[in-house]
């Protein structure tokens, strides 16, 4: 099984740049989106769709914001949009996949860098979703929660790591957020579960010296129950092709997508 997670900073743009022939040869099972700043309703427009694949969306209250898509090879027994709290469910930050005996998830966060009211809002969506995965432990099933959260939570997920820990992205908190989930609820980093190599990043700011000389930040994860530990093969985020700020993670599993 194959699962891809992008952040598009916007569908339009992402697809004029070539997304879609690039997913198409990607063979992949599950493509999680984050945000496509696109309603439901313009992702059914046939410039969006991909061969072979079922197209799902959760879309933003408020128009070009936010939002996430999931295209599916398999038709999901269940789709599931939202969380049940307004920091997710107003900004169309969540939706989720459910197949036999694994749920597949796409997730949004606030990058928190444009000012106090995002950075706010990130911190309340951080803490109501880590009640959630909390009690998602609970849950006889495994999940995949493909998620753009906005987060480097080690020093070698970040290249200038002394220079940015009064950044948004690399604060105390959102740190100790990541360590609560990854170390003591038992959530696994699907990435670092096969390399603990560095300069392995996904973001990087908008500007050709970041691009030159790599500074950049590790913001995308796929988040596995303990369960899926050991189906990790590979994992890997290409630096090129890139439709966004932010680059592609892609990771194969030893385990069969079934309905």
């Amino acid at each position: 099984m194959r699962i891809i997670s992008v952040n598009v900073n916007g569908i339009q743009a992402a697809v004029e740049r070539g997304l879609l022939s690039w997913l198409q040869a990607q063979n992949a099972d599950v493509i999680c989106l984050q945000d496509t700043r696109a309603s439901a309703f313009e992702l059914d427009d046939p410039a969006f769709q991909l061969d072979g694949y079922f197209l799902y969306a959760c879309e933003a209250e408020v128009p070009a914001q936010g939002g996430v898509a999931l295209y599916s090879r398999l038709q999901p027994k269940a789709v599931i949009s939202g969380l049940g709290f307004e920091t997710a469910d107003r900004y169309g930050r969540y939706l989720q996949a459910d197949f036999d005996k694994l749920s597949i998830a796409t997730l949004l966060l606030p990058s928190g860098m444009n000012g106090d009211e995002d950075l706010n809002q990130k911190f309340k969506l951080m803490d109501d979703f880590g009640k959630y995965l909390d009690k998602q432990r609970r849950k006889r099933r495994e999940y995949i929660y493909c998620g753009s959260l906005y987060v480097a939570q080690q020093k070698l997920d970040i290249k200038n790591w002394r220079d940015s820990q009064q950044s948004p992205g690399f604060l105390a908190p959102e740190r100790a957020w990541m360590d609560e989930i990854v170390g003591n609820m038992g959530y696994v980093d699907a990435l670092r579960e096969v390399s603990r190599e560095g300069d392995q990043y996904s973001w990087w700011p908008d500007n050709e010296q970041a691009e030159m000389l790599n500074l950049g930040w590790r913001f995308d994860y796929q988040l596995l129950t303990p369960g899926l530990r050991r189906f990790v093969r590979s994992a890997r985020l290409p630096r090129q092709p890139r439709f966004s700020q932010h680059a592609p993670l892609i990771v194969d599993y030893d385990w069969t997508l079934t309905i």
